[in-house]
């Protein structure tokens, strides 16, 4: 997937710093590896040491320009520190990708306070504290051309899912969020976009289509017929995150192969199909 790193890009991200929250794996490893081919350096956070020095052993390999940064997006603390060393080794950040997540499955009734605060925490509180963080970096580069920030949130931030806890509420809450941080720093070049993926096979999800049945019946539930992968995600965030986007502000992108526009499809009526 790298193998081009080092072309002119129609993009323009060459040589921009950016920064990946969650990108030891998943979409976020996608993310950045999609950026390293674009030729940006990417600072790759994580918790997960392990995996994020897997996934920066695996860049670099194909000649890319990445720091790791482990990092828990909760903690102020260490999002400082993390920001303090990324401007150092990498420059001041022109790009950040929120897209660190978690989920804790339960019912409304029966879930925890715990659960509940932990994924706020993360999914909803963790994005803004990263981009609190980095605000005075991404705000700096209003003479250059702008910043920007993308934030990864869920086609369930717009359809709740049931037993999924304080998912929804979480990334509904991030896609007001990009919206008020629009308006916000609008004015200091700074553009904010959400994109909101559908179903998308991941190292998390990847169980689900070992079941019998699973994958045909996911991708019926589409538009263009099959399941979605990170890469899917990927292109459209590197667009957004792009100069080729320029105007593109306040936006969300819904990437989920048209399973949202499906809804009316699902009721019955007789003679019409």
């Amino acid at each position: 997937m790298l193998d081009n790193v080092g072309y002119t890009s129609w993009l323009q991200l060459q040589g921009r710093t950016c920064v990946v929250t969650g990108a030891a794996s998943g979409i976020g490893r996608s993310i950045a590896q999609e950026l390293v081919q674009q030729g940006a350096r990417v600072a790759v956070m994580d918790k997960n040491v392990t995996l994020l020095e897997q996934t920066v052993s695996d860049l670099r390999a194909h000649g890319g320009q990445v720091l790791a940064v482990p990092c828990d997006i909760t903690d102020e603390a260490q999002l400082n520190t993390a920001a303090k060393q990324i401007v150092r080794e990498m420059g001041a950040v022109q790009t950040l990708i929120n897209n660190a997540g978690v989920l804790r499955p339960g019912s409304l009734d029966q879930l925890t306070l715990q659960d509940w605060n932990l994924v706020l925490s993360v999914d909803l509180t963790g994005y803004w504290l990263t981009t609190k963080v980095f605000g005075e970096q991404l705000r700096s580069h209003r003479e250059q051309g702008g910043a920007s920030i993308v934030h990864v949130a869920s086609i369930a931030g717009h359809f709740p899912q049931s037993h999924s806890g304080a998912y929804s509420p979480a990334k509904a809450g991030v896609c007001l969020l990009s919206r008020q941080l629009a308006l916000e720093w609008g004015k200091d070049g700074v553009r904010s976009n959400v994109v909101c993926p559908g179903m998308i096979r991941t190292p998390l999800t990847a169980g689900f289509y070992a079941q019998p049945g699973v994958e045909q019946a996911r991708s019926t539930a589409t538009a263009s017929g099959r399941v979605g992968e990170p890469e899917d995600i990927a292109h459209t965030v590197a667009f957004l995150a792009s100069p080729r986007a320029g105007y593109v502000n306040a936006a969300e992108i819904m990437v989920d192969g048209g399973m949202s526009s499906k809804l009316m499809d699902m009721v019955p009526r007789p003679g019409f199909q």
